[in-house]
C-alpha cells in the first residue's frame, strides 16, 4: 500500500537504487516512500499496486479483473491478395490459386497455359469467433493445374501456417511474400513453385498499415521475401509428428442411467457409460484412435502420426477425448499442446518432444446431461469450470531424410499401435494433502436465495460427491498403490461428521457443513464464520512430478516481482515524479538477482532421476534463458538514463513476457483446485486455483504464491453464463487459506494461518487429524473510516448518458453506502463512511501488516427496479494500532486513485483514502475482564479519559443541508487555490434528436466543482449554431494538485416552450491540465537561447527535409530573436556542401544559410538511380509539356518510400549502435574506442551508401541533366491529415456529447453509437491574481481573455473541391469477390453522386475526379466522402465512408485551407492554386501575427521578424519570358514558416492523405483506403481557377512486333517415320501476358533433326501500356454473362514457347521463356553464346527495356524443368522485338507472319522439311535414295539372289523327274 510521501528531496539525491518490493518491518519507514515530492498531496494509480503489494507474507494478492475474456467471439477479418505465382512446376499448365480459411473456400481465375501466372486478385474472408478458434484455423493457399466446371483439376503444391501466426507478424500482416508449394502426396519432390501473396489479419480496433501501393516494382528477390516469419529458415524439412495416446483415467458419465438400466436388464452387465476415443488434429488434418467400448480408463496404446514441414507454421496440436455416440460425438475434454512451449529454436535447442506425460482435462460440470450449456467449455473455449479426465499422452518429432528409399510419400495421417509403458515411466505415485479454511464468506449474491450453502474443495476427482468418480465395471483394486478412489468416494458421502477409517487412516472432508446466509445489504448475504472457520482437507495421489511446478514457481515469482516493479515505473512516470530511472534501475537489479538465485536453485536437479526428455532439456533452456537475462538486465541497469527511461523500460516489459512465457508448464502434473458454492445441491458458482499456486516445498522460492497464505478469492458463475453483466458481479467473496503439500511434510499446515486460534479436530479419533474447525480466542476491534473524495470518468449507465452514481463499501461482514449524486459521471461525495466495532481475528501485530481488503462497488441508482452495477474497485486500509500515535509520516493518510473495473474494461477511477483504526478499551471492557479474572463484582470503574477519545476526533456535519453526512476531514482533503477558467464558446455540431424533437434552442453549461458558466442561448440552431457571445469565465476553488483536478463536466441542454429543459448529452473533461495555461517563459527571451537549450548546436541540415519532419518545433519554444537568421533557397550554382552546423551563442547575431542544392543534387541522383533502374522514365519526360499531375505524385511515393526506408536504415544504425555500446559495457571498452568503433561503422554504411550512389551514376555516364528535370513533389500522407496536425484542435477544440448507456462491449468500440453531437471550443484555466504584461500587450482585448486574435464565427460560404486520387484495398462487395466502386460525396444537403462513372470490378480503383460544392460554414461542416458497390439489380452497397471536420481545417493556424505547393510556377502542372498568391499570404500571416515583415531586399532577400530569407527572384511565363518577381521568396518564408518565433507553426503542404474506410456494420475493422485531398477557398475572396486535371493517364497504345527469325539446339522429341531417327516438328507459340487468346504460332518446321528451325515469322502484338505504373491494361469481359468490361493491369511480359507438333495426339510442349519488357536481359550475339545462365543469373546479368532501346535482337534460351525439378535447356531462338507507338505503327504497318505489307522473305529450309503424306514420292527420293542408297542396292542384290534360289528350289523337283525319266 502505497502510504505518506512527505519526504525532502535533499535525501532523494543521495539516495542510490531501490529495492523493487519494500519488505519492511518498520513501517515508518515504508512510510516515507522513495521518490516523493514536497507537495503535500501526491498521488498514485493505488489499486493496481496497493492491492498487491504485500507487507507480511499471510495473505496474497486479489486478483483484480473478474470477467473471463477468453471464449468471447469477435469480429476478425482477413484479406489475402494472391498477386501472381512463379515457376510452377509443370508443362503447359492452366493453373488456379485455391484460398482456404479454415472450411472457407475461394478461387481465383485460371489462367491458360503459363507457369508464372499473374492473378493480383483480392480476397476477403469474415468471422465471429472466439480469438482461440480463429488463430488455430488454417490458411491454406493451394495451386490447381486445369481446374473447369467439370473436373477438379490436379493439385500442383499447397502451403499451410495458421491465422496465428499471421497475426503474430509486426503489424499482423505479411505483405508481398513468396509462399513456397510443396506437394503433399510427394514429400520427396522438393519446391512446386511459388505464390506471391499479402496476408492480413485484422481484429477489431487494429488498424494495418499497408505500405504504399503506387507503382510496384516487381521484386524479383523470391529467396529473400519468403511468406515465413522471422527465425524459420527457407529450406523447411518434411517431418514426422508422433503424438502417441496411452490410456485416460476418470471420464465422465456420457450417458444417462437409465438407458444403463435397460441395457443391465438386458445384457445382465453393469456396463460403464462412456464410449471414448482420441481425437488429434494438427495443421488442418485429423486423427483418430480406436473406440474403447464403455470404459471410464480405457487403454488405447495407440500413436497417430503427421507429416509435416518442419519448423510448422502451425502452433497449436488439439488432442479432443470424444465420446462415440450413435447420433453425434461429444468432446469430454480438450487439451491444446502448444509447439512452442515443447521445442526450442536456439542453437542449444530440441526438438518439440513432450512426456510421457499426464494433460489434465477441464471442461464443463461432471454431471450428465442430454444439452449441456457448456459445451463450449470442453471444446477447449473458455476456463473450464471442473475436472473432466487425465489422459497419458507422449509427443515426438523426426525429421525425416527424404531421399532414403522405403520412405512413405504421402502426408495422410496414419494410426498404428504402440507398445505399452511401465507405470513408473511418469512418475511415482505419492500421497498428497490438501488443506483449506474459510476465514470469511460475504458478498454472497442474493439472487441464490436463502437456503443453507456449503462450499466444496475437489482436486481432480477427489473430494467431488455429486458427479464425481464414476464407478468403474471393472474395478480395479489397486489397493498398494493407492488409487482407492472408490471406497474413497462412499465415505465421503456424509462430510462433516466425525468420519474415519478402519486403519486409523485419515479420510477426508472436502465440503463446509451447509449454513443459513445472513442478510448484509441489498444486494449480499454473508455467512457466520465469526470465531468458528470451517476447515476441509482432502486426501489425494498422484504422480509426484513437484519439481515441474516448482519450477514454474521460481519463474513466477521472479515475474511477478518484475511486473509490481514495472507497474511501480509507469506509475512514477505518469504522476509525472522524480526520478522513475532510480526505482527501474532498481527493478533491474532485482530481477538480474533473482535470475541468478534461479540458476542456483534449478542447478541443483539438474540430474534428478524420473524425468522425461522435456523435463530435462527445457530445465537447461530455462537456465540458459535466465542467466542470459540476468547479464542483460545488468547491463541494461547501466544504460538507464533519465531520457532512455521509457524504451529501457519497454526492454523489460519484453523480459517480463518471456519469463511468463518460459514458466507456464506444458507437462501437467497435479490437476487444478476448484472450489464450488452449493446450494440446494446444486453448483453455483465457483473458482478455479492453480495447483502451483498453493503447492508447499522447503525451500522458499518454489512455493507456490498463495500456499500457507489468506487469498481473497471471488467466486464466478461457469461458462458463458459468465459474459457480459452477469460475469461483472461478484457470486460470493471468500477469504481462503490453501495448503498443498506431500502428506509426509504435511506437520506445518497451518503455518500460515493467522495466529490466536484453536484446533478443533473431529472427536473420536483425537490426535493426527486434521482440524474441522479453528475457534479464534483472539479478536481485535476497529474502526474503519473511508473517505470518500470523489469518482471520475464512470461508466453511463442511463439513457440520458449520465449516471446517478452511489458507491458501497464493503468490510468484513459490513457495509455502507455513500449518498447518491444525481445524473453525473463525476461524482464528489467529499464523504467519510465510519465503521465501527469491525471485529477481526487474530493477533494485532499481523494484522497491522496486512489488513484485509475493502471492496468498494459503485452503482447507478434507478427509480425503479434494481440500482446498476458500474464497477468495482480493491483498496487496503492503512492501520493504526492502540499503541500508535496519530500522526506524520502516515496519519492522516493520503488519498489515492484506485483504479475501477467492470468485467475487463476499466471504468473510471476513485480518489479515496482508508484507515483503519484500533479502538482502545473502554471502562466496561476492563471490568468485564476483571471479572473473568478475579470472579468479583467490581464495582463501575471509571477510566480516565479513555474510550472513543483516543481516536482522532470526527468533525460533526458541518453541512446543514446534507444532514447527518460527515464531510472527509480537513487534513485528508486536498489543498485548494483559486483558478480562473475561461471558456471560448464556439458552436454546436451535428446535434441528433431528442425523444423524435429536433433540437432548436441549445445552450452549453459548464460545470466545475460546483461552479460553472452558461454559454448564450442558440436563438435557432439551424439558421446557425454559432454562439453569439464567444467568451465566458468562472472562478473556481481547486486543489493545488492538478493530479487532483476535478473534472470539467459539459452539459448541452434545450430550452423548449414553458421553461422546460431537456439534456441533449454531455462530456465530461477528465484531465484539465491540458488546458492550463503558461506565461511565456522569459528566461529564453531569445531564438538563440532557444537554440542553446536545444543541445546547444542547431543542425540545419537540406532545408526541407528538416522542415517536414518536425511540426513540433512549433512556437513555444521561442519569444524574440536577438539577431538576424537568414536562410538561402537559391538553387543556382550547384555546389555540393557540408551540412551547416552552426554554434549560436547566446545573444550573437547568427546567420544561417541553409542550402537547398544539397538537396537538389541527391534528388537528381535519385532521378538517375530510378532511371538505371526502371527505365521508366522516358528521355522525353523532361519535357514540361509530357509532366503531368500524375508525374509529380509518382515521383512523391517514390519520395515516401525512400524516407520510409531512410527511416529504417537509421533505426538500424541506432540499434546497432546501441548494441555496440552494451557490448563495449560488456567488455569495458572506454568511450572513447566506442566512438572509433562507431564511427568505423558509419563509414562502413557510407561506403555501402557511396557505392551505390556511384553505381547509380556511373549508369548514366557523364551527361548532366538540366536542373529543370526535376519533378516538383508534394507529400503523400500515410494517414489522414489529420493525425499528422494533432486533429487541428489547436485552438479549437472538438468535444463530443455522449448519451445513452455505455455499451457493454469489452471495449469501448460501441461510443461512437452514443455521440449525439459536437461541442466546439475551448477552455483555458489559471491561478487567479496573473500578472499584468500579458494584459498590457498592445491590442489587448479584455473580452477575449486568453482568446485573442480569433477569427469571428459568423457565417461563411466556402468552395469545397474534393479531389479523390483512388482507393485501395476495398472489401469486396460482390459473389465473385469484387465490387463496383463509385463515390459519393455529401456535404450538409448537397449530395453528389458519381454513379454512372462507376469502375468495373475492380478493388483498387483509380477515381482520378474533383467535385467542386458550395457549403456554408458552420451549417455544413462535415464532408463525408464514401465509396459505394453499383449493382445492376437491387440498391448500391455502402463499402466504406470517411468523415472530415472542415471547419477545424478552414480556422486552422496551419492554414489547411490549401496546401502550400514547394515552388510557386504561374503554367504548367504545377500551377499555384491558391488565388491569393505567396507574398500575399505571407503579408496576411505576419499582419495577423503581429510580425515586423515581409521586407524584400535587393539581392533576393526577405527580412521577417529579423529573419532573413534568400531565394531566386525571376520567373517563366506561358512564352517563356522571365519576370521578376517576389513570390519564390515569399514562398520560400512560407515553406519554413515553423522558424517563426513565436507565431510560426508548419503550414500544410501541397498533400495527398491516405484515409481509412469504415463502415458501421464491422465497427473499428477498416474496409478499404481512399487517398484524396480538400481545398477550400473562402466566396469573398478572388475566385480560384480550374480545378487541376487528376484525371487517370489514359494508356498509351502500343505495338509490339517480334520477329522470329531461327531456333536452335531445340531438343528432339519425336522418332522419325520409317526410319526412328530422332527429330523434331519445330514450331514457336508467343503472347503478351493476359491476351492468351490472341496467341500466335509460326508455320511448323517439319523434320528438324539438328533442332535447328527457319521461320523468318512475325508476331504482332497491339496493347495498351500505363507508363508509370509499368502495367499493362487490358480490358474484357470475364465471362459470358458479364454485364461490362472489367479493366485488369498486368505487368508486360512477352512468352515464347517452342513447340513440336504432333498431326494425331496434342502437341508436345518442349520449353518456354518469359521475358518481363521492362527488365529483360539481352540476347546473347550468337547461338553459341545463349545459355541457361542467362535466365539463372537474371538479377546479375544488365537488363534492358524495350520501351527505351525501342528495337532487340539476340538469342534467348527456352527453357523447361525435367522430372528432378532441374532448369533444362531445351531450345534457343533468334527473334528481333521492335516497339512502335501506335501512331507510327499507322504510318509504317506490317503483315503478320510473312504476310503483306512488309513481307519477311521465305525461310531457307533444307528440302527435308515437309509433310511426308503430301508428297509421297519427294519423300520417297530425299529419304530413301540420298541416305540409305548404299543400303538399297544390297538390298535389291540380296532379293535378287533370293528369288534366284527360291525359284531354283521351286523348279529343282520338277526337273529332276524330267531328266530322272528321261522326258
Amino acid at each position: 500500500m502505497k502510504l505518506g510521501k512527505a519526504k525532502s528531496s535533499k535525501d532523494d539525491h543521495k539516495r542510490g537504487d531501490e529495492p523493487a518490493i519494500l519488505e519492511m518491518e518498520d513501517l515508518d519507514k515504508k512510510a516515507m516512500r522513495l521518490a516523493g515530492m514536497l507537495e503535500p498531496d501526491t498521488i498514485s494509480l493505488a489499486s493496481v499496486t496497493a492491492v498487491t503489494t504485500n507487507v507480511s507474507n499471510k495473505r496474497s494478492k486479489p486478483d483484480i479483473k473478474m470477467e473471463p475474456s477468453s471464449g468471447r467471439p469477435v469480429d476478425y477479418q482477413i484479406s489475402i491478395t494472391v498477386i501472381e505465382a512463379r515457376q510452377l512446376i509443370g508443362l503447359n499448365m492452366d493453373p488456379v490459386v485455391c484460398v482456404e480459411v479454415g472450411d472457407d473456400k475461394k478461387y481465383t481465375s485460371m489462367k491458360e497455359s503459363t507457369n508464372c501466372p499473374y492473378y493480383n486478385e483480392y480476397f476477403v474472408f469474415d468471422f465471429h469467433v472466439p480469438p482461440d478458434v480463429m488463430f488455430d484455423k488454417i490458411i491454406k493457399l493451394s495451386v490447381i493445374h486445369s481446374k473447369n466446371l467439370l473436373r477438379s483439376g490436379t493439385l500442383v503444391g499447397t502451403f499451410k501456417m495458421d491465422v496465428g501466426t499471421v497475426y503474430s507478424q509486426p503489424e499482423h500482416q505479411f505483405y508481398h511474400k513468396w509462399a513456397i508449394l510443396s506437394d503433399p502426396d510427394d514429400i520427396t519432390a522438393g519446391c512446386k513453385g511459388y505464390v506471391k501473396c499479402d496476408i492480413a489479419v485484422v481484429g477489431k480496433g487494429d488498424n494495418i498499415k499497408t505500405p504504399h501501393k503506387a507503382n510496384e516494382t516487381d521484386e524479383d528477390d523470391i529467396e529473400g521475401n519468403l511468406l515465413l516469419p522471422e527465425g524459420i529458415p527457407a529450406e523447411r524439412q518434411w517431418a514426422r509428428f508422433y503424438v502417441k495416446i496411452h490410456r485416460a483415467e476418470g471420464l465422465p458419465k456420457m450417458n444417462t442411467s437409465i438407458m444403463a438400466n435397460v441395457k443391465k436388464a438386458f445384457i445382465g452387465e453393469n456396463r460403464d457409460l462412456v464410449d471414448p476415443y482420441v481425437q488429434v488434429q494438427f495443421s488442418g488434418q485429423k486423427g483418430k484412435t480406436s473406440v474403447q467400448k464403455s470404459s471410464y480408463e480405457p487403454i488405447w496404446n495407440e500413436q497417430v502420426i503427421f507429416t509435416e514441414l518442419f519448423p510448422p507454421l502451425c502452433k497449436r496440436i488439439k488432442v479432443q477425448i470424444r465420446d462415440s455416440d450413435k447420433v453425434n460425438d461429444v468432446a469430454i475434454g480438450t487439451h491444446f499442446i502448444d509447439l512452442r512451449k515443447i521445442s526450442n529454436d536456439g542453437d542449444k535447442g530440441f526438438l518439440p518432444t513432450l512426456g510421457p506425460a499426464w494433460v489434465n482435462m477441464y471442461g464443463s460440470t461432471r454431471q450428465y446431461t442430454l444439452m449441456d450449456e457448456h459445451q463450449d467449455l470442453n471444446d477447449g473455449l473458455g476456463e473450464g469450470v471442473s475436472f473432466r479426465a487425465r489422459l497419458l499422452i507422449s509427443v515426438a518429432v523426426e525429421i525425416l531424410d527424404t531421399t532414403s528409399p522405403e520412405i512413405i510419400c504421402s502426408t495422410d495421417v496414419q494410426v498404428e499401435p504402440v507398445s505399452n509403458i511401465s507405470e513408473s515411466a511418469t512418475g511415482k505415485m505419492e500421497e498428497f494433502f490438501l488443506f483449506g479454511s474459510f476465514l470469511e464468506a460475504t458478498m454472497i449474491d442474493r439472487k441464490i436465495g436463502d437456503k443453507p450453502i456449503s462450499f466444496e474443495i475437489t482436486i481432480g476427482n477427489y473430494g467431488n460427491h455429486i458427479d464425481g468418480v464414476s464407478k468403474s465395471s471393472s474395478v480395479k483394486k489397486k489397493k498398494k498403490e493407492g488409487e482407492n478412489q472408490e471406497e474413497e468416494n462412499e465415505l465421503i458421502q456424509n462430510s462433516s461428521e466425525d468420519e474415519a477409517d478402519e486403519d486409523a487412516d485419515l479420510t477426508s472432508v472436502s465440503s463446509t457443513p451447509p449454513m443459513k446466509p445472513f442478510i448484509t445489504d441489498r444486494n449480499y448475504f454473508h455467512l457466520p464464520y465469526f470465531e468458528k472457520k470451517p476447515c476441509v482437507y482432502i486426501k489425494s495421489w498422484w504422480q509426484d512430478q513437484r519439481r515441474r511446478l516448482y519450477n514454474s514457481n521460481m519463474m513466477d515469482k521472479i515475474a511477478d516481482k518484475l511486473e509490481e516493479g514495472l507497474n511501480d515505473v509507469q506509475e512514477v512516470i505518469k504522476t509525472e515524479k522524480a526520478f522513475p530511472e532510480r526505482r527501474l534501475r532498481g527493478v533491474l537489479e532485482e530481477l538480474s538477482i533473482g535470475c541468478s538465485r534461479y540458476v542456483t536453485l534449478a542447478n541443483k536437479d539438474v540430474n534428478l532421476a524420473g524425468r522425461t526428455k522435456l523435463d530435462r532439456e527445457r530445465l537447461k533452456s530455462c537456465m540458459r534463458e535466465m542467466d542470459s537475462m540476468g547479464q542483460q538486465a545488468k547491463q541494461i541497469r547501466t544504460q538507464v538514463k533519465k531520457n532512455t527511461v521509457k524504451e529501457k523500460l519497454k526492454l523489460a516489459q519484453n523480459f517480463l513476457q518471456r519469463i511468463r512465457f518460459l514458466a507456464d508448464e506444458p507437462q501437467h502434473s497435479i490437476p487444478d483446485v476448484f472450489i464450488w458454492m452449493m446450494s440446494n445441491n446444486k453448483r453455483i458458482a465457483y473458482a478455479r486455483i492453480p495447483s502451483k499456486d498453493i503447492l508447499y516445498s522447503v525451500v522458499d522460492e518454489e512455493t507456490g504464491k498463495d500456499c500457507g497464505k489468506v487469498k481473497a478469492v471471488f467466486l464466478k458463475l461457469p461458462g458463458k453464463k459468465g459474459f457480459g453483466p452477469a460475469g461483472w458481479t461478484v457470486q460470493a467473496k471468500l477469504e481462503l487459506y490453501l495448503w498443498l503439500g506431500l502428506n509426509k511434510s504435511r506437520k506445518d499446515f497451518l503455518h500460515g494461518l493467522p495466529n490466536g486460534f484453536e484446533e478443533i479436530r473431529a472427536t473420536k479419533m483425537g490426535h493426527g487429524l486434521p482440524p474441522v474447525t479453528l475457534v479464534y480466542d483472539m479478536k481485535q476491534v476497529f474502526q474503519l473510516r473511508a473517505h470518500m473524495y470523489q469518482a471520475r470518468s464512470l461508466f453511463a449507465a442511463d439513457s440520458s448518458g449520465l449516471s446517478d452514481p452511489f458507491a458501497r463499501v464493503f468490510f468484513s461482514s459490513q457495509s455502507q453506502v455513500t449518498e447518491v449524486l444525481n445524473e453525473t459521471l463525476c461524482p464528489t461525495w467529499d464523504q467519510l463512511l465510519v465503521f465501527d466495532d469491525v471485529e477481526l481475528f487474530g493477533e494485532a501485530t499481523e494484522l497491522r501488516d496486512d489488513p484485509p481488503i475493502i471492496v468498494v462497488e459503485f452503482y447507478d441508482q434507478d427509480t425503479v427496479g434494481k440500482a446498476e452495477f458500474i464497477g468495482r474497485t480493491f483498496a487496503k486500509p492503512t492501520i493504526k494500532m492502540r499503541d500508535e500515535p496519530y500522526g506524520p509520516p502516515r496519519f492522516p493518510p493520503q488519498l489515492e486513485y484506485y483504479q475501477i473495473y467492470r468485467g475487463n474494461s476499466i471504468a473510471g477511477e476513485l480518489l479515496a483514502a482508508f484507515e483503519l483504526l484500533q479502538i482502545p478499551f473502554d471502562a466496561e471492557e476492563i471490568r468485564r475482564a476483571l471479572i473473568a479474572v478475579h470472579d468479583f463484582a467490581v464495582p463501575q470503574i471509571k477510566v480516565g479519559q479513555g474510550g472513543r477519545a483516543d481516536l482522532p476526533p470526527l468533525e460533526g456535519p458541518t453541512d446543514s443541508e446534507r444532514g447527518p453526512i460527515l464531510p472527509v476531514p480537513l487534513g485528508i482533503r486536498p489543498v485548494l487555490s483559486r483558478y480562473r477558467i475561461e471558456v471560448l464558446f464556439w458552436g454546436l455540431r451535428d446535434l441528433k434528436r431528442i425523444n423524435l424533437a429536433q433540437v432548436d434552442r441549445p445552450r452549453v453549461d459548464i460545470e466545475c466543482a460546483g461552479r460553472g458558466v452558461q454559454s448564450a442561448l442558440i436563438q435557432n440552431y439551424k439558421k446557425n449554431p454559432n454562439f453569439s457571445t464567444l467568451v465566458k469565465w468562472f472562478e473556481v476553488d481547486l486543489p493545488e494538485n492538478e493530479l487532483l483536478h476535478p473534472p470539467l463536466n459539459i452539459r448541452v441542454v434545450d430550452c423548449r416552450a414553458f421553461g422546460r429543459y431537456i439534456l441533449v448529452g454531455s462530456h465530461a473533461v477528465s484531465t484539465l491540465r491540458h488546458y492550463i495555461y503558461s506565461p511565456p517563459d522569459k528566461s529564453c527571451n531569445n531564438w538563440a537561447t532557444a537554440a542553446k537549450l536545444m543541445n546547444g548546436y542547431m543542425v540545419l541540415t537540406n532545408g526541407c527535409s528538416q522542415a517536414r519532419s518536425s511540426p513540433s518545433l512549433s512556437s513555444r519554444t521561442f519569444s524574440r530573436p536577438a539577431g538576424d537568421v537568414s536562410v538561402s533557397l537559391e538553387a543556382e550554382p550547384p555546389i555540393r556542401k557540408m551540412d551547416t552546423v552552426v554554434k549560436l551563442d547566446a545573444m550573437s547575431d547568427a546567420v544561417v544559410k541553409v542550402d537547398m542544392n544539397e538537396d537538389e543534387s541527391d534528388k537528381e541522383k535519385k532521378k538517375k538511380k530510378k532511371k538505371k533502374k526502371g527505365g521508366v522514365e522516358e528521355e522525353e519526360e523532361t519535357d514540361e509539356r509530357v509532366l503531368d499531375w500524375w508525374s509529380k505524385y509518382f515521383a512523391s511515393i517514390e519520395t515516401l518510400k525512400e524516407n520510409l526506408r531512410s527511416q529504417e536504415a537509421a533505426q538500424a544504425e541506432a540499434e546497432e549502435r546501441e548494441d555496440l555500446e552494451i557490448a563495449a559495457e560488456a567488455a569495458d571498452i572506454r568511450p572513447d574506442d566506442l566512438h572509433l568503433k562507431g564511427s568505423k561503422m558509419k563509414e562502413r554504411f557510407k561506403e555501402k551508401k557511396s557505392s551505390k550512389q556511384k553505381r547509380s551514376q556511373a549508369a548514366d555516364g557523364s551527361e548532366k541533366r538540366p536542373p529543370k528535370a526535376r519533378v516538383d513533389e508534394l507529400v503523400v500522407y500515410n494517414r489522414e491529415l489529420e493525425s499528422e496536425y494533432g486533429n487541428f484542435e489547436d485552438w479549437l477544440h472538438t468535444f463530443n456529447l455522449y448519451r445513452g448507456k455505455a455499451g457493454d462491449d469489452d471495449e469501448h468500440a460501441l461510443d461512437d453509437d452514443r455521440i449525439v453531437g459536437r461541442f466546439k471550443g475551448s477552455l483555458c484555466m489559471y491561478k487567479v491574481p496573473l500578472s499584468q504584461e500579458i494584459t498590457r500587450e498592445a491590442g489587448y482585448d479584455p473580452n477575449m481573455g486568453m482568446f485573442q486574435s480569433i477569427p469571428h464565427n459568423d457565417p461563411i460560404h466556402v468552395l469545397v473541391r474534393v479531389y479523390v486520387v483512388r482507393a485501395t484495398d476495398l472489401h469486396p462487395a460482390d459473389i465473385n469477390g469484387k465490387a463496383d466502386p463509385y463515390v459519393v460525396i455529401k456535404l450538409g444537403k448537397s449530395e453528389v453522386k458519381d454513379k454512372e462513372n462507376y469502375i468495373s470490378k475492380q478493388l483498387n480503383p483509380v477515381f482520378g475526379k474533383s467535385f467542386d460544392i458550395e457549403a456554408t460554414f458552420p451549417m455544413e461542416s462535415m464532408l463525408t466522402v464514401s465509396v459505394y458497390d453499383w449493382d445492376l439489380v437491387g440498391t448500391d452497397d455502402l463499402i466504406g465512408e470517411t468523415k472530415i471536420d472542415l471547419e477545424n481545417r478552414f480556422y486552422s493556424k496551419f492554414r489547411a485551407t490549401c496546401g502550400i505547393a514547394s515552388n510557386y510556377s504561374m503554367h504548367g502542372y504545377n500551377i499555384w492554386r491558391d488565388p491569393m498568391k505567396p507574398s500575399q499570404i505571407l503579408a496576411k500571416l505576419c499582419k495577423e501575427g503581429k510580425i515586423d515583415g515581409p521586407h524584400y531586399g535587393p539581392g533576393g532577400k526577405v527580412k521577417v521578424a529579423n529573419r532573413i530569407f534568400t531565394g531566386p527572384t525571376e520567373i517563366e511565363d506561358e512564352n517563356g519570358l522571365k519576370k521578376q518577381t517576389e513570390e519564390h521568396l515569399a514562398l520560400s518564408v512560407l515553406n519554413h514558416w515553423e522558424e517563426i518565433p513565436r507565431v510560426g507553426c508548419k503550414l500544410v503542404p501541397e498533400h495527398v492523405e491516405t484515409r481509412p474506410l469504415l463502415n458501421l456494420d464491422k465497427p473499428g475493422i477498416e474496409q478499404g483506403r481512399l487517398e484524396m485531398w480538400v481545398d477550400m477557398f473562402p466566396m469573398d475572396m478572388p475566385a480560384p481557377g480550374p480545378a487541376i486535371d487528376i484525371s487517370p493517364r489514359k494508356p498509351k497504345s502500343f505495338e509490339l512486333r517480334v520477329i522470329i527469325w531461327n531456333t536452335d539446339d531445340v531438343i528432339l522429341e519425336d522418332d522419325a517415320f520409317l526410319t526412328g531417327e530422332k527429330m523434331s516438328d519445330i514450331y514457336v507459340r508467343g503472347w503478351l501476358k493476359g491476351q492468351q487468346e490472341d496467341k500466335q504460332d509460326t508455320d511448323v518446321h517439319y523434320h528438324s533433326l539438328t533442332g535447328e528451325g527457319n521461320f523468318n515469322w512475325r508476331f504482332v502484338f497491339p496493347f495498351d501500356y500505363l507508363v508509370a505504373e509499368e502495367k499493362i491494361v487490358i480490358s474484357k469481359k470475364e465471362s459470358m454473362f458479364s454485364w461490362d468490361e472489367t479493366e485488369y493491369k498486368i505487368p508486360p511480359r512477352l512468352t515464347m514457347q517452342v513447340w513440336d507438333a504432333d498431326h494425331f495426339s496434342a502437341d508436345d510442349f518442349l520449353g518456354a521463356i518469359e521475358l518481363d519488357l521492362n527488365r529483360f536481359p539481352r540476347g546473347a550475339k550468337t547461338a553459341k553464346q545463349c545459355n541457361l545462365d542467362m535466365i539463372r543469373n537474371e538479377q546479375e546479368l544488365p537488363t534492358i527495356s524495350i520501351f527505351k532501346q525501342k528495337r532487340v535482337k539476340g538469342w534467348w534460351p527456352f527453357v523447361a524443368r525435367d522430372e528432378n525439378d532441374e532448369m533444362e535447356l531445351t531450345g534457343k531462338v533468334e527473334a528481333e522485338l521492335h516497339l512502335v507507338t501506335a501512331e507510327e505503327a499507322e504510318k509504317s504497318p506490317v503483315g503478320l507472319g510473312r504476310n503483306e505489307p512488309d513481307p519477311l522473305e521465305k525461310p531457307n529450309r533444307p528440302d527435308t522439311t515437309f509433310l511426308w503424306f503430301l508428297s509421297p514420292l519427294k519423300a520417297i527420293r530425299y529419304l530413301v535414295c540420298n541416305r540409305y542408297k548404299w543400303l538399297i542396292i544390297k538390298i535389291v542384290l540380296a532379293l535378287l539372289l533370293l528369288i534366284m534360289i527360291g525359284l531354283f528350289l521351286y523348279s529343282m523337283p520338277g526337273y529332276l523327274v524330267k531328266k530322272l525319266l528321261g522326258a
